[in-house]
């Protein structure tokens, strides 16, 4: 069993500590599949009901008892910083109105005990460089990577059921859920053999194979905690698919070195990062959400009932052969 864990940095061993205190959040992408939206604001930004996602991702993180955020960012990702940042103006006004409930909402927004740290990717060379810019920041402590494309709805926090494991075991863990065979091509897909209740000892990972070429069907969603060996693998990157830096490829070369599990979470995901995925988040949050759960739920029950007898009243079409009479 894999634990504790001790890996070695530039010829000297450690013991890794197993709480994980950081937290990288991906956020330089364009988020060009969601123009004209994301023309002037971060794709992070966009909101499911009436938060943005890179909240719901910072919530989870701070649920797993994570508290030094870190952004990795790049152009026009603004909004980010000033959403994290305290508002004077705002909580100013909202004091003289006496909007306390209101007041309390954006002062939870970031406790005072977590800190937000930002760093600039300069250019958008895929993920592994993205992670590879925190390196500084996170030094040499395992950490968790989260990305807010992936927004997991669950009763207890995906981050936290990882960092409970890693505490546990003290490996890098990675998220996966599984897919369909012909999925395959979007996602890195795992191949470990059965080490504990939904969790695999991992043997190999590879980044979007095809469908025949896929060693499981266990692909890899947003969430990780690796452990800071992890860097060395990242700066011997060489592009990969898409032309890339890709962290799949890193994480490949890690689990040769170092025991490497992945965990089947429970909860949902949401695919926030194609407009599918996120309107069914949308709505399904909505149908939870205390301000308008009653409301938009009979909403969407009258919307339903409209549809089904418009459907019934369609005649049953009429096929005539050509050229029979």
């Amino acid at each position: 069993m894999p634990y504790p864990i001790h890996y070695t940095i530039n010829n000297a061993t450690h013991t890794m500590r197993n709480k994980i205190s950081k937290a990288v959040f991906p956020v330089a992408g364009l988020g060009t599949r969601f123009l004209p939206a994301t023309k002037a604001q971060p794709k992070e930004m966009l909101c499911i009901v009436d938060k943005p996602l890179i909240q719901y991702a910072v919530e989870e993180a701070i649920a797993a008892g994570i508290t030094e955020m870190i952004f990795v960012t790049g152009r026009n990702k603004r909004a980010i910083e000033d959403h994290f940042d305290k508002a004077y103006e705002l909580e100013a006004e909202l004091n003289a109105r006496n909007k306390c409930d209101l007041l309390q909402l954006i002062r939870e927004i970031k406790p005072d005990n977590v800190q937000c740290f930002y760093v600039r990717q300069a250019e958008a060379l895929g993920l592994g460089h993205a992670v590879l810019c925190a390196e500084r920041l996170v030094q040499n402590e395992a950490f968790a990577v989260i990305l807010a494309d992936d927004l997991l709805d669950a009763e207890v926090p995906v981050m936290k059921q990882m960092a409970d494991l890693h505490a546990h075991y003290g490996c890098s863990i990675i998220g996966v859920e599984a897919i369909r065979a012909e999925q395959s091509r979007a996602y890195g897909v795992v191949d470990g053999t059965a080490f504990a209740e939904r969790l695999l000892k991992l043997h190999d990972i590879v980044e979007k194979p095809a469908p025949e070429d896929a060693p499981s069907n266990m692909g890899v969603v947003g969430r990780y905690i690796l452990t800071p060996a992890i860097f060395r693998h990242l700066q011997a990157l060489r592009p990969g698919a898409g032309g890339e830096h890709q962290l799949t490829d890193a994480i490949g070369g890690l689990l040769r070195s170092e025991a490497l599990l992945s965990y089947q979470f429970k909860g949902k995901r949401y695919d926030c990062g194609n407009k599918q995925g996120y309107l069914q988040a949308t709505v399904q949050f909505a149908r939870k959400h205390s301000e308008v759960s009653t409301e938009f739920q009979a909403f969407l029950d009258q919307l339903a009932q409209q549809e089904q007898p418009a459907q019934q009243a369609m005649p049953a079409p009429v096929l005539t052969a050509v050229g029979m009479q």
